[in-house]
């Protein structure tokens, strides 16, 4: 079977660091429940993962909601159609793949803690999300999207922590799927973008260049000792090594859905220096580029 290295027009992706991973299980929300990978894959044609059981580190989530696919687990082999899922137990070999001519689209993540054999019991077979006027299955997505919005905002714990509460309520949605339904519309979430917010988007959009402490504050039109500490109050980092770990992030990005070589990566992130860069990845993500390249995602 044809299988697609690299990755499908569209998608998305976060692997968090093994630091931060770390700091979860041993924070008493985070243990209970905490996200190692998550991402979107429209039209996957070709996708195909296969772990052993030393591999299978964690619990995968799959919904598919477009197009067909399959998954082997304990000798069986599974067919999966649009609007199922299935959650794949840790520690167990298996495979799964998209199907030839018609392509999935999936929603996944990667989780684990106390409570995660919990939230996946009984679903190591393919169950429905069946559309109907009550199913809520674009806020489930919009539930998605806040989690991964969450883990794709940079390296900050509280952050991460958000999306761990949110993650039982998109569990829970799954797991108890007809008080979900009956429980009414969730409410829009407006979100107002405060200063924190507002140099975040303006670190984002400038990961590329070499930005001063002082840019940014005068980007948010604050004097830099007041920024600095306003940041550090609600992220817990302060903005440079906040900013660093948004470039380390893109530069996961970029090894995980390009063939870009490290010395061609490092620029694009803000480093000119492609040795200094491949230290600060390895120090920051637990391996080196390589490592990560190699490592199976999805």
């Amino acid at each position: 079977m044809p299988r697609v290295k690299e990755g499908f027009k569209g998608e998305r992706a976060v692997v968090l660091p093994v630091f931060l991973i770390d700091e979860l299980k041993h924070d008493p929300l985070g243990s209970e429940l905490y996200i190692t990978d998550i991402g979107y894959y429209p039209h996957a044609g070709f996708h195909y993962r296969e772990r052993t059981c030393e591999e299978a580190k964690e619990f995968v989530l799959i919904y598919c909601v477009e197009g067909a696919g399959w998954f082997e687990l304990e000798n069986h082999r599974y067919t999966v159609t649009a609007n199922q899922f299935f959650i794949l137990p840790e520690r167990q070999a298996h495979a799964y793949g998209s199907k030839a001519g018609n392509p999935w689209s999936i929603y996944w993540i990667h989780f684990n803690g106390a409570k995660a054999a919990f939230f996946s019991a009984g679903f190591n077979r393919p169950k429905n999300i069946t559309p109907q006027e009550d199913s809520r299955i674009k806020e489930r997505l919009v539930l998605f999207e806040e989690i991964y919005s969450s883990v794709s905002s940079g390296y900050n714990k509280n952050y991460m922590l958000y999306a761990t509460a949110s993650l039982f309520h998109f569990l829970g949605s799954m797991k108890f799927i007809g008080e979900y339904r009956d429980c009414g519309s969730l409410r829009n979430d407006c979100k107002n973008q405060d200063v924190v917010q507002a140099a975040i988007h303006f670190m984002q959009e400038n990961l590329s260049k070499t930005i001063r402490l002082a840019e940014i504050a005068a980007e948010v039109k604050l004097s830099v000792s007041y920024f600095s500490t306003l940041f550090e109050e609600k992220t817990g980092s302060s903005p440079l090594r906040y900013l660093t770990y948004l470039r380390i992030q893109e530069a996961c990005h970029y090894l995980d859905f390009t063939n870009l070589k490290i010395n061609q990566i490092s620029p694009l992130v803000g480093y000119e220096d492609s040795l200094y860069f491949s230290r600060l990845f390895t120090r920051t993500m637990g391996m080196p580029p390589s490592a990560y390249k190699a490592k199976k995602k999805g």
